[in-house]
C-alpha cells in the first residue's frame, strides 16, 4: 500500500472510532435511565398558597394554530385571579387579527389575556419572550410555542414543584398531535420520545444539566433574571439559559408522565429547517458555554455529561466525512486483498449503528408499545439519521465559522391525527439546494453498491443500503415537496380576513 492509501484508512478508522464514541454515548443513556428509572421527583415541601403565574405565547404567523393554543390554554384549571395569559404576536400576515379578534373574545369571558405586538422581531423569540417579560406580572412564567395544546391540569401537576426553592424550572414531555400522519411524522416522534423520555430522564435523575425544550415547561421568574435573562446570541436560547441557570446552582425538575401534546412538521423541507435551527444553536451554545462548564469545580459527571450534548451534532459533520470515505475505503481494500479488514467496521456497527436500535427500542417499550411496533420503524430511523446528516452539517460549519443566520420559524399547520389542513405557499419548508447535494451522495452510493455486489464485497452491502437509502429519501421528499403548488391534503384552509386595525404594542 501507498503511504497516501495508508493515511486515507488512518483517517478513516479515526471517524469511525470518534463516531463509535458518540454512539456509545446512547448506552450510557439507556444505562442510566434504567438505573434511575424508579426514582420519581416529589415536590419537597408544600406552597402555602398557589402563586401568581404568567403564561407567554410566543407566535410568529401562525393563523393556522394560534386560536386552538389560546383556546387549549384558557381552559387551564388554575384561579383566574392568579393566571395572566401574554399573547406575544410578531406576525406580519393575518395571524395579527385573528390572535387580536381571538384574546378579546377571551377576555370578555372574563380571561386575564393581553395581545402583545412588536413592530419588528428584534431577538427573535427570545426578543418577545424579554419584552413579554417585562409587561408579566407573574411570579412564575410558562412558555407554549404555538402547534402545542396543553393539558388542563398543566399548572396544577408543575407548579407545587416550587416549594422547593432550589428548583427554576420544570419541563414536562411532549406528546405528538399527528404521530399518525406519516412514516415521516412517525420517525420525528420516536426521536422525540428518545430524548425526551430516555435523554431527560436520566440527565434530570442522575444529576446532570438537562435542558427547557422552549416550550411545555415553568419558570421561577427570578432564576430567569439571576441567570442573565433570554439572550438571543445563539439560535436555540432555550438551551442557553438552561445552562446558564444551571451554573448558578439553580435544580431543574423533568416530568416524564406530565404530556403536553404538540404538532411535528409534515414536511420535509419544515423539517430539515427545525433541525438545521436546533444542530447551529446547539453547537453555538457549546462554544459559548462549555468552556466555563469545563473550567467550572462542577462533578466530572457532570462535565462529561454537558460535553456530550452541547457537542452531540458534530457527529454530523463527521458523519458526512464518513460518507465520502467509505466507498473509497471499500475500493482501496479490495484492490489489495484486504477483505479481512472489513470486519474492522463491525465495532462501529455495534457502537453507532445498534446503539441507534437499543435507545430507540427502550424509549418505545417505556412508551408502552408492545412486540412489533417496537421495531418496525427502526431501518426508517437509521436512513433518516444518516440523510439528515448533509443539512445538519452545514448547520454544525455554519455554528463553528460564526455564520450568523436568523432564526426559522418551523411551519405549523394544524396538523391532528392524519388530516392537516392546506397552507399557503409561505407556511411550507422552505426551498434549498440542499436536495440535490443530497441526491448527488445518493447516486455516489448507487456506484458504491453496484461495485460491492459486483466484487462480492457483502459484508459492505447493509451500510451502504443504509446510507444509500438516507439520502435517497431525503433529496427526493425535499425535492417533491419544494416542488409541489400545494399539499394534496382533503381539508380546506379557515377562511381568514386581515385585521385592517394596525398592530398595537398592547391591547
Amino acid at each position: 500500500m501507498t503511504t497516501v492509501e495508508i493515511i486515507f484508512l488512518a483517517v478513516y478508522f479515526s471517524l469511525l472510532s470518534v463516531l463509535g464514541v458518540y454512539g456509545s454515548h446512547r448506552y450510557r443513556m439507556a444505562f442510566l435511565y434504567y438505573r434511575h428509572k424508579f426514582k420519581l421527583p416529589t415536590p419537597n415541601g408544600t406552597l402555602k398558597a398557589l402563586p401568581k403565574v404568567t403564561i407567554q405565547l410566543p407566535i410568529f404567523n401562525e393563523m393556522y394554530v394560534v386560536e386552538r393554543l389560546v383556546e387549549s390554554v384558557c381552559r387551564i384549571d388554575y384561579p383566574r385571579e392568579l393566571l395572566e395569559i401574554q399573547v406575544l404576536d410578531d406576525s406580519t400576515d393575518e395571524t395579527c387579527g385573528i390572535a387580536r379578534a381571538c384574546v378579546e373574545r377571551h377576555r370578555q369571558k372574563g380571561h386575564d389575556i393581553v395581545y402583545i405586538h412588536r413592530v419588528n422581531r428584534s431577538g427573535f423569540k427570545a426578543g418577545a419572550l424579554e419584552n413579554g417579560l417585562k409587561l408579566a406580572s407573574g411570579e412564575y412564567v410558562a412558555v407554549f410555542d404555538a402547534d402545542f395544546v396543553p393539558s388542563p391540569d398543566f399548572l396544577m401537576r408543575t407548579v407545587p414543584f416550587f416549594a422547593d426553592a432550589k428548583v427554576g424550572m420544570v419541563q414536562v414531555r411532549w406528546g405528538h398531535l399527528n404521530r399518525e400522519f406519516s412514516i415521516l411524522t412517525q420517525a420525528q416522534s420516536i426521536f422525540l420520545d428518545g430524548h425526551f423520555i430516555i435523554e431527560h430522564t436520566a440527565r434530570n435523575r442522575a444529576g446532570c444539566f438537562f435542558n427547557f425544550n422552549g416550550t411545555a415547561g415553568i419558570w421561577r421568574r427570578s432564576t430567569i433574571s439571576d441567570a442573565g435573562g433570554w439572550q438571543h446570541d445563539t439560535l436555540t436560547e432555550d438551551l442557553d439559559l438552561s445552562y446558564r441557570a444551571q451554573l448558578k446552582g439553580w435544580q431543574f425538575i423533568f416530568l416524564p408522565e406530565v404530556i403536553s401534546p404538540a404538532e411535528v412538521p409534515v414536511d420535509m423541507n419544515a423539517f430539515k429547517s427545525q433541525q438545521h435551527r436546533w444542530a447551529k444553536g446547539s453547537i453555538q451554545t457549546a462554544k459559548k458555554l462549555l468552556p466555563t462548564i469545563l473550567k467550572s469545580d462542577l462533578p466530572l459527571l457532570v462535565k462529561r455529561e454537558a460535553f456530550f450534548h452541547l457537542t452531540n451534532n458534530m457527529a454530523y459533520l463527521l458523519m458526512v466525512l464518513l460518507s465520502v470515505l467509505m466507498p473509497i475505503s471499500m475500493v482501496v481494500r479490495f484492490q489489495h486483498g484486504l477483505y479481512g479488514t472489513l470486519f474492522l467496521d463491525l465495532p462501529f456497527f455495534i457502537t453507532a449503528t445498534a446503539s441507534v436500535c437499543v435507545f430507540y427500542v427502550a424509549a418505545q417499550r417505556e412508551r408502552g408499545v408492545k412486540g412489533w411496533e417496537r421495531f418496525k420503524y427502526l431501518p426508517f430511523l437509521m436512513s433518516l439519521g444518516i440523510g439528515l446528516a448533509i443539512n445538519n452539517a452545514k448547520a454544525v460549519g455554519e455554528a463553528l465559522l460564526n455564520q450568523q443566520s436568523g432564526f426559522a420559524r418551523t411551519p405549523k399547520t394544524g396538523a391532528e391525527g392524519k388530516s392537516v389542513k392546506a397552507v399557503k405557499k409561505s407556511y411550507r419548508g422552505s426551498k434549498t439546494l440542499m436536495p440535490v447535494v443530497e441526491l448527488l451522495f445518493a447516486a455516489y452510493f448507487t456506484g458504491a453498491l453496484w461495485f460491492a455486489i459486483d466484487s462480492r464485497i457483502y459484508t459492505s452491502v447493509p451500510f451502504i443500503i443504509l446510507f444509500l437509502a438516507g439520502f435517497l429519501y431525503v433529496g427526493a421528499s425535499s425535492l417533491l415537496q419544494g416542488l409541489a403548488g400545494r399539499a394534496k391534503v382533503p381539508d380546506a384552509a379557515p377562511a381568514v380576513t386581515p385585521s385592517e386595525e394596525q398592530p398595537r404594542q398592547a391591547a
